[in-house]
């Protein structure tokens, strides 16, 4: 799924040059944050941030490339980092709540086999239904 994404990757010249604007106006803000500071090394961040602005509107071809690889890099990043949240997320939310509610002996979900049961279909009651509830339906 990944090398696809990798492999089709929209080069298009409306996205390198938007890719090339976003660059270029984040290296301004952070050479404005370090001159701020008082950092002398804003100047180098000031003219990244310009050739990439530059670059973006007379030169798209050579932004190319760039374009590809902080596509490509973003793109991993994503497939890696979702991973690791859900990770955390399963261990540090849903494994506690399995194990609460193992201690306390609740079941969310009726297991087992019934062999006297005719059905394993519950009856709901019937409720009438106001318009609110089609369009609401959560």
């Amino acid at each position: 799924m990944l090398k696809e994404e990798l492999k089709h990757i929209d080069a298009s010249e409306k996205s390198v040059k938007k890719t090339g604007i976003t660059v270029g106006v984040v290296l301004i803000l952070i050479s404005f944050i370090l001159w701020w500071l008082g950092k002398n090394s804003f100047v180098y961040f000031s003219f990244a941030g310009g050739i990439f602005i530059i670059l973006s509107y007379i030169a798209i071809p050579l932004l190319r490339p760039f374009h590809k690889l902080w596509i490509g890099l973003s793109l991993v990043l994503g497939f890696v980092m979702s991973r690791i949240i859900l990770t955390i997320l399963f261990y540090l939310v849903v494994t506690p709540i399995g194990l609460l509610a193992k201690l306390v002996g609740k079941k969310f979900m009726p297991l087992g086999f019934d062999k006297t049961a005719k059905t394993y279909w519950e009856k709901r009651e019937r409720t009438v239904k106001e318009k609110i509830d089609y369009e609401r339906q959560f």
